[in-house]
């Protein structure tokens, strides 16, 4: 469930509130009781770390696609030449 964030328009208290996505907003301020709640915009509460999925997290064998493989067919890697002076 995620959490939501409210500002009351009237006395400017703010609050947080555990909602299913299907529930209505809230509207009553809490703090001065006046209708005047709104839902805020705000930043995710958790966040992703570490490298992430790829590609090659459920193949196995010799399937795996990784950056910088020698089989790879870019033209910079099979031309051959050397651009180094």
């Amino acid at each position: 469930m995620p959490i939501y964030e409210y500002q009351c328009e009237s006395c400017s208290h703010g609050l947080e509130a555990l909602q299913k996505l299907s529930d209505a907003p809230l509207v009553d301020c809490p703090e001065c009781g006046k209708a005047s709640l709104k839902k805020q915009i705000s930043a995710a509460g958790f966040r992703l770390s570490g490298g992430g999925w790829y590609e090659t997290d459920f193949k196995s064998g010799k399937k795996k696609n990784l950056a910088g493989d020698t089989g790879s067919s870019s033209p910079a890697s099979s031309s051959g030449t050397s651009t180094a002076s």
